[in-house]
């Protein structure tokens, strides 16, 4: 789920993958892992996309909707 969300909200932003990466601290790869579900974030870097978004962390990892 949470790589679904980071997905919608990157392209709602009309976001690289590089450009998220670049802001929140991560390779490109990272961003890419994530979306594709490969790896999950860790918390620092959910806090960090949080804090990017401005959307709950509930919300990216599925737990609550907007």
């Amino acid at each position: 789920m949470i790589g679904k969300r980071i997905k919608e909200l990157r392209t709602e932003k009309k976001l690289s993958q590089a450009a998220l990466a670049k802001q929140i601290g991560v390779s490109q790869k990272a961003i890419d892992y994530w979306e594709r579900e490969v790896n999950e974030p860790k918390a620092s870097y959910i806090i960090a996309l949080h804090n990017f978004f401005h959307v709950s962390a509930d919300y990216l990892l599925g737990i609550s909707e907007l």
